[in-house]
């Protein structure tokens, strides 16, 4: 489902000159349908970098990224936003939506935005925030409102909605008690079984341990000084 092959990233430091940055380079992983892969390695490694390469909010300098069967290094704007309506979700650590839409629509989104009926799309929805604990007295509410937690719970209901096919989790446990950690590692194996392929970032070790099927060191890409 996830094919990364040969990939690098460079970086133009335009008010240094024009200074071009070697990040990445020779970077490869796949990915299976209910698989899930963690990214490893020290700050600074890459992992955030290769996670939004493989989104497409950053552009490969070199390599392939197909997912889902769609070249997302050489794919045109269009066909990457429609691979992210219909099959890649990114759970990322912040919510970014747009300011006085309710919660339960916030939500929701994501299964509208794939066919799916308005009436089931809100009961996905409503079931999503029930098991993350977000009361209902705030689903009519906008969650740019909300708390940080609470807003990293709405960002996760968000990502679980549709079936994505595959899905990218960045530290989707961070910041949460016990109970509402336990509700997101019980979506990402119902995710697994269901056949998604997942790439993920978590310094939540216990939490890798347990979702993970493998790990990716991607310190392994980080160019040598010539």
């Amino acid at each position: 489902m996830i094919e990364i092959e040969g990939v690098a990233k460079t970086f133009r430091l335009v008010n240094q000159g024009g200074a071009v940055i070697r990040v990445m380079e020779g970077a490869g992983l796949s990915v299976a349908p209910g698989e899930c892969v963690a990214l490893i390695g020290p700050s600074g490694a890459g992992k955030s970098t290769l996670m939004r390469m493989i989104y497409g909010n950053y552009l490969a300098a070199a390599g392939r990224i197909v997912v889902g069967g769609v070249d997302v290094a050489r794919a045109q704007p269009r066909a990457v936003l429609e691979l992210r309506r219909t099959t890649l979700g990114y759970v990322s650590q912040f919510l970014r939506v747009v300011p006085r839409v309710p919660t339960l629509d916030v939500v929701a989104e994501p299964a509208l935005a794939v066919g799916v009926p308005p009436d089931e799309a809100r009961q996905r929805a409503a079931a999503l925030l029930t098991r993350l604990r977000i009361p209902e007295t705030l689903w009519a509410l906008s969650p740019t409102t909300f708390s940080g937690g609470e807003q990293q719970r709405v960002n996760i209901a968000r990502g679980f909605v549709h079936g994505y096919p595959a899905l990218l989790l960045d530290e989707p446990t961070a910041s949460l008690d016990a109970a509402n950690r336990e509700t997101v590692l019980a979506l990402i194996d119902e995710a697994k079984a269901r056949g998604a392929a997942i790439v993920g970032i978590f310094h939540d070790e216990g939490a890798r341990a347990r979702v993970a099927d493998r790990e990716v060191d991607v310190g392994r890409f980080t160019p040598v000084a010539a």
